[in-house]
């Protein structure tokens, strides 16, 4: 049941950001960027959660990181969709995610198993950072503003993936059943 009404929601919300994309009047100036969150949003960490009962034990971060460090988790294809639209008319894709910059090469290599390259800019946590995720990701989304870019979409499972200004000119909201980051 859960994977059901999970693949309709995020389908839902994946054809608004689609319709909101057809609605775009782009400058074509190579500074329209989409940020994306990875973990829940572009790559499936169902696998992990499957093995581990579904959220029935406490989270366990030497195991988890063990998974991403297999590079096995499949892309979800309904981001999948969007991202390929996007590249499509020439909005980069930008990712920042809660995964820390030991995590990159593994990271990288994911995505690209999963079909998904051709991105602008990977932004990962870096080592020693402390503050809470919105402060991570809205700080960071600041930044890229500041060099020029333009923020027209903003995806994410998580509320913290989104909130915080600059929030970019639309955020879309996927759903995630497993867990929640404040």
């Amino acid at each position: 049941m859960l994977g059901k009404h999970f693949h309709r929601d995020s389908k839902i919300v994946i054809d608004q950001a689609l319709a909101y994309v057809d609605s775009l009047k782009l400058a074509g100036n190579g500074k329209e960027v989409w940020v994306f969150d990875i973990d829940e949003t572009t790559l499936s960490n169902l696998p992990y959660y499957a093995k581990h009962g579904f959220g029935a034990t406490p989270f366990n971060a030497t195991s988890f990181n063990a998974y991403v460090r297999e590079g096995s988790a499949p892309a979800l294809p309904e981001t999948k969709r969007l991202y390929n639209k996007l590249r499509s008319v020439g909005i980069k894709p930008v990712f920042l995610t809660g995964r820390t910059e030991d995590q990159r090469a593994i990271t990288v290599t994911n995505l690209r198993r999963q079909g998904i390259s051709g991105w602008m800019n990977l932004l990962l946590k870096q080592p020693g950072f402390k503050g809470s995720a919105v402060t991570y990701k809205s700080g960071e989304r600041q930044k890229l503003q500041d060099a020029g870019y333009v923020i027209v979409g903003n995806i994410g499972d998580q509320w913290s993936d989104i909130l915080g200004a600059p929030e970019g000119a639309r955020t879309f909201k996927l759903p995630d059943p497993m867990y929640y980051i404040g």
